[in-house]
């Protein structure tokens, strides 16, 4: 398995949250990191039929165009009142304009109609994809568990965050400082998977 070099890296996403935190996972390595946007890669069409496939075409892509080593994420929240909707489809659920505000009244609105009998729980899931621009590719799936609560609470995260509480945990990812939530996040989950195999 090839390991990762010090140097800069391209982060796949023109999510600035999800920037932000890989940006903040890496920073200890060595590794730069530039996103996609800075560079103004496109961004594909997330076409794939699980988390793995869109981060992988995602990371694929970035390291083809950018000729650097490429770190794509797909995440997304999967409540079991909804069947593990939305899932890979967690932006699309805000419409055009990736309104989370939203897509968090549209899950809540979900779980009311499937009845108390349903329950509040949910999970995160992240695949982390690392590409080289030779196309040799590395993936990683994490996960976390917890429930959903209801109003939204906090402004610190991005996503579904606001409206997720981990397992043992009593804030909201939105509520967490963004330490304590890389310590234990889907993201971190993965992370820590790719870090133990590539660095």
């Amino acid at each position: 398995m090839r390991k990762l070099e010090p140097g800069r890296i391209v982060v796949a996403s023109h999510n600035e949250g999800k920037v932000r935190e890989l940006a903040d996972l890496l920073g200890p390595h060595g590794v730069k990191p530039v996103s996609a946007a800075q560079l103004g890669l496109p961004e594909p069409e997330e076409n794939g039929t699980s988390f793995v496939a869109n981060s992988e075409l995602k990371a694929l892509q970035a390291a083809d165009l950018s000729g650097l080593p490429a770190l794509a994420d797909d995440s997304g929240l999967c409540v079991d009142a909804l069947h593990g909707e939305p899932g890979i489809l967690s932006a699309r659920w805000g419409g055009g304009e990736k309104d989370f505000s939203m897509a968090m009244r549209r899950v809540w609105d979900g779980v009311k109609a499937a009845g108390p009998e349903a329950g509040h729980d949910a999970h995160f899931v992240c695949a982390l994809s690392l590409a080289w621009p030779d196309g040799e590719i590395e993936s990683f799936e994490g996960r976390v568990d917890g429930a959903l609560v209801w109003p939204p609470r906090g402004d610190k995260g991005f996503g579904y965050d606001a409206m997720f509480v981990a397992v043992g945990e009593s804030l909201s990812f939105g509520e967490m400082e963004p330490t304590h939530k890389h310590g234990l996040s889907h993201r971190a989950d993965a992370f820590r998977k790719l870090v133990a195999a590539l660095l």
